[in-house]
């Protein structure tokens, strides 16, 4: 049967399905945004310098620690974030074409008021560990590599999944993936990773997800 105007094209026959990272794709670099706000440099460390997330981790709990900072200083951040411009029309619409599952490696914590902006998307995510009196003291993996553990399960639940995203992290999700978008990434991750295609706009993007 012929698409009609305005369709998506399937990966192949299954259904389609996307998975987004969300830092960086939809919203600003939380930890960049923590760094501005309490003028703590080392915070602007992110996934798209790091490829280890453990150890990016490990050092920014060592840094919250040093500075006395707890969780409420961070979500205090969080709350004045908005969606990059864009994002939100861009979501909708291809919300409208096939499902969309964001895999991102922030916490459940820290995702809410976001959430809330992009109108309540399906997020899987990780978990912060908080003690009595709110300090961030380790956090829990909801299972490694588990953006390219989600997309292997579509897939065994007969799904194409079209992915994308900008960072380290997000490298095994595009690889597992039928289809693999690397969206705003810096100048390293695309030249380390030119096997995916690399574009900087919303509507790019879109016409990436729709195309055959």
């Amino acid at each position: 049967m012929t698409p009609r105007t305005g369709d998506t094209v399937a990966v192949d026959d299954r259904q389609t399905i996307a998975t987004l990272d969300l830092e960086g794709v939809l919203v600003p670099e939380i930890w960049i945004a923590v760094a501005e706000r309490t003028g703590i440099e080392a915070l602007r460390r992110t996934t798209r310098d790091e490829p280890d997330y453990d150890k990016l981790m490990r050092g920014r709990l060592e840094i919250l620690d040093a500075h006395g900072l707890r969780l409420a200083d961070i979500t205090d951040v969080i709350g004045g974030l908005t969606p990059e411009p864009g994002a939100r029309d861009f979501l909708d619409q291809l919300r409208a074409r096939m499902q969309v599952i964001i895999l991102s490696d922030t916490f459940e914590q820290f995702a809410r008021p976001l959430m809330r902006q992009l109108g309540w998307p399906t997020l899987l995510c990780h978990r912060l560990v908080v003690d009595a009196e709110d300090h961030i003291v380790d956090y829990q993996l909801r299972q490694p590599d588990q953006k390219r553990r989600a997309v292997e399960a579509l897939q065994s639940l007969n799904f194409a999944v079209i992915a994308a995203g900008d960072s380290y992290n997000d490298t095994s999700m595009l690889a597992a993936a039928d289809r693999g978008i690397l969206f705003r990434a810096p100048a390293n991750v695309v030249t380390e990773f030119p096997q995916f295609p690399a574009v900087s706009e919303y509507g790019d993007l879109l016409g990436r997800f729709a195309a055959g």
